[in-house]
This record gives C-alpha cells, structure tokens and sequence, in this order.
C-alpha cells in the first residue's frame, strides 16, 4: 500500500492546518482565552491564629516517695502487693524486730536504774550526807539512759514500714526472708500519690521565646497563669479527658540540648495515668496578625515549600515560603508572602511560570428546596 502524501496544485492546506492548530491550543482552557488558565485565587490577609505544638513528655505522680529500710535485719512480712492502693499510715513492710525488742528492754532497764540511782541520792543531799556532784552525776548518767531507751523505742519502731502518702504500690524487688540495710542503695519499693499527674517536657530555645512573647505578663508565673489549658495525648494517640494547666518551668536551659523544661499539672481522679507513663502536651499558642497560607495550596520540592504567586500582570510565579507552624488546614507563613498578595489555591501543579491567570469567578450557591 502506498502511504506518500500527495500535494495536488491549486489547493491550499493553510486552513485545514489553521484550524486544526487553533483547535488544539485552545484545549484545556475555562473560559479564559487562548493561553490564559482560569484557576481559583485567593488574597492573602493578616488574621490571627490558633497554634498547637505538641511536645514528648513523661508522666510522674504528684508525690513519689521511695520505701528504703532504716534498720538493718530479715523482712518477715510484705503487707502489699505491687500495684495495689495504700492509704497513708498503712504498713507496707515488718523487719524481723526480735534484736530491737531486746535492745529496747536493755535500753529501758537501764534508764530506770538510773532513776533508782537519782532517787537514793536526792535525801542524802539535801542532808548533806553526801556531795552535791555525786547527784549531777547520777543525773546525768539518767538523761544519757533515757536518751538512749529513746533511741531503742525508735529503732524498734522502723521495723515496721508505713506508707507516708496514699497511692500505689511500685514493684517490690525484696522477697519475705531478704536481708536489708539501712545503707543498701535499693529501695523497697516506691509509693505513687497519683491523684494528679506531672507531665514533664522539654521546649527549645526559639519556641519558648515565641511562648514567652505570646502571652501578657511582667514575670514568667503571670505570663503561665495566662495560658489557656492545656491537653495530654497519650501514647497510643487518644485524647486524655481531663485538661491541666502549666505550672511550673525551670530556671536554666539545658546547655547540651539548648531546651528548657516545664511542667504541666493534669487531675487524675478515675488513677488512669501511673508515673512511667508517656505521652505528649499540647500547648496552644495565639499568632497574632499573621499570613495564613492553605497547605492544599503548596507543593513541597525537595526541602522548600511553594506558592503559585500572582505578580502585577497576572501571570503566575512559584515562591518558595518560610513556615512558622501549622494552624489547622492552613500554614502560619513568616517570609515569602505578604498581605495584598494573591496565590493560586489549586490547577497550577503542571503549568509553567509566566503562565496568565484569570481568576475563577466563585462558585453560585445552590439553594435547598425544603421537602
């Protein structure tokens, strides 16, 4: 089969060529003419901002006090078990006491013999039979006796160990028939007043500097009472249901990471959170008279950020944009964009720059017909 064009004298190909060029560029286009795409725009205005910044932090319960042995001896009998609620004053441990019992005894036997002693002397100085310093003496010798009964009543009391706090009971390391020691670096156990958690997190140089300028306040106490309540995130992404509030923040930055630590206080009352736990504290901030930018507005190339700008003659250049924070839907933009600027919100991915844009006329609203 022979496939040569043939080109016949007298006839013309312009038009049929014109048209089908004229058909071809004029593809793609909304109503805006040959070249011009007609693409949502948006003009960009300062406004204020809600920002959540959410940060790593660790769970502790408002007391946490560590059980540790003040005699040395056997345990004979553990009261609790691990995990399970004491109340303040509720015995926790008993060290075998049979030694302190007997040193106690000791201890008050000699204190009233010495008392025998003071009572014998007492006549016979007031009738001068005997001196005056021989009764100082037995008086003496009496107040180092009590002192020392005092201090055997004391001893044999530490052989049993009493929860100071209520809360929960942490692990117990030591077994009924352990040996331990006053000077033994291993605690029984710890008790975890948990009626309130203390969620402890660490915020960088820059965002504290921000936090500090967000809020009114002379001193950093008034500047925390204004901040709005905070949330914890737990660790498997749930919302706790009780908010709290930040209390308290430390006085030095840490010098190897260049962050500060603060505190923030949540009620606990259902003893849901337990000191280990982690999670994360959302702190909202207020970003007053700032650009906001729509993220489905942006591309991402590479590591910048880019904005479809409209320049005076309408034909759209990419900008790359500096991003403070996330608001919502929408980007908290320090550089890039300014007021008055306009943006393409969506369309422009695959056009060129220099392309002309005409903005899109909105959408009309559909009215409901009631049933």
């Amino acid at each position: 089969m022979n496939n040569t064009m043939r080109f016949f004298p007298g006839r013309s190909v312009a038009p049929a060529l014109l048209g089908f060029v004229l058909l071809f560029s004029g593809c793609g286009q909304k109503g805006g003419g040959p070249g011009i795409a007609e693409l949502p725009v948006l003009t960009l205005k300062p406004s204020d901002a809600r920002v959540e910044s959410a940060y790593p932090a660790v769970l502790e319960g408002r007391v946490n006090v560590e059980i540790r042995p003040r005699i040395d001896g056997t345990l004979e009998k553990i009261h609790v078990g691990e995990g399970s609620f004491v109340k303040a004053g509720q015995p926790l441990f008993t060290i075998d006491d049979r030694s302190y019992r007997q040193a106690y005894m000791a201890a008050a036997a000699a204190r009233d013999a010495a008392k025998i002693d003071v009572d014998r002397l007492l006549p016979l100085v007031e009738h001068k039979v005997v001196s005056g310093v021989q009764l100082d003496a037995a008086r003496a010798k009496f107040r180092a006796a009590d002192a020392a009964r005092e201090a055997a009543r004391i001893d044999l009391g530490y052989s049993v160990l009493r929860s100071p706090v209520s809360g929960y009971v942490g692990m117990i390391p030591f077994r009924i028939g352990s040996l331990v020691s006053r000077n033994q670096t291993e605690r029984l156990t710890i008790i975890s007043d948990n009626s309130r958690v203390h969620a402890y997190f660490s915020m960088s140089e820059s965002d504290f500097l921000r936090f500090r300028n967000a809020y009114p306040g002379h001193t950093i106490r008034e500047k925390l009472r204004a901040v709005p309540e905070v949330q914890l995130q737990l660790s498997d992404g749930s919302g706790f249901a009780e908010k709290g509030r930040l209390e308290t923040l430390s006085g030095l930055f840490d010098a190897e990471t260049g962050s500060i630590r603060l505190m923030a206080s949540f009620p606990n009352p259902d003893g849901l959170l337990r000191s280990g736990n982690t999670g994360r504290v959302v702190v909202p901030s207020i970003y007053h008279d700032v650009i906001l930018v729509p993220v489905a507005a942006t591309v991402e190339l590479q590591d910048k950020i880019l904005v479809a700008l409209l320049d005076k003659e309408g034909k759209l250049k990419r900008r790359p944009i500096k991003v403070e924070a996330l608001s919502g839907s929408d980007y908290v933009v320090s550089s890039g964009v300014r007021a008055g600027d306009r943006i393409v919100t969506a369309g422009y991915e695959r056009l060129p720059d220099g392309t002309p844009v005409k903005p899109a006329a909105p959408a009309p609203a559909v009215s409901k017909e009631k049933p």
